[in-house]
């Protein structure tokens, strides 16, 4: 996560609560460490962003604070529309639905001027492959790794056998027409693959993984990049 999308999560994350937040449990949600977290609450407080806090108390959002008006170039809300326009023909049902919410609330949120860049853009995606099916929800599985939670996976490889593994997923990877769930598996001990039209059934377990997301990515980055150099 980039520290710009990490300080507006931040503020996020404070405008939803009503009560104060500890600076280790926005580190926490956050995944970064206590003194980077110190970081950007200084680098907040100097945007003038109304961020109270004591030590053993925790932070909060000053009241009647509200974001910079949406200002965005004629190519940044091309590429936001074609990426969305993306999403929808490839992801799964909710997340698509998702999508054309988003485009829908961009033309909103800009000047009138500037809407038909978004609602008739000069690009756009064109597939010829059939949409990937899933037998599970796509938003139990995001939520899922956003909260860092297990996951029992029943799956069916290429060779038809079943087998059930817990793992611990880390992300969703899209590979032409096909997605992954990436996620490090308790029964190999190591990082795996599972192609989620293979998935058969998905449950989400109780309490979370105890790695950071952030580690388990950057294990899985190394050993991908030994594999292609092999």
């Amino acid at each position: 996560m980039r520290r710009t999308e990490r300080l507006f999560q931040i503020i996020q994350i404070l405008r939803g609560n009503r009560s104060p937040v500890t600076g280790r449990s926005l580190a926490d949600e956050l995944e970064i460490s206590i003194r980077t977290l110190y970081r950007d609450m200084a680098e907040l407080t100097a945007q003038r962003v109304p961020i109270t806090g004591e030590a053993g108390t925790g932070y909060v959002l000053g009241e009647g604070y509200d974001m910079p008006p949406l200002m965005l170039t004629a190519d940044e809300l091309e590429a936001a529309a074609l990426g969305a326009a993306w999403v929808a023909s490839q992801a799964d049902l909710s997340l698509a639905r998702a999508a054309r919410d988003l485009v829908s609330k961009l033309s909103e949120a800009i000047p009138h001027e500037l809407r038909p860049i978004v609602m008739d853009a000069s690009s756009r995606t064109i597939s010829t492959h059939t949409k990937v099916g899933e037998q599970f929800d796509g938003a139990v599985l995001r939520r899922a790794i956003r909260e860092r939670s297990k996951l029992r996976l029943t799956y069916q490889d290429q060779n038809d056998e079943i087998t059930t593994r817990v793992v611990w997923p880390m992300l969703i990877a899209y590979l032409n027409t096909d997605r992954y769930i990436v996620a490090w598996c308790e029964t190999r001990q190591d990082y795996r693959h599972f192609r989620t039209d293979r998935v058969r059934q998905l449950d989400v377990l109780e309490g979370k993984y105890p790695a950071r997301r952030a580690v388990l990515i950057k294990g899985w980055e190394q050993v991908m990049a030994k594999r292609r150099k092999s």
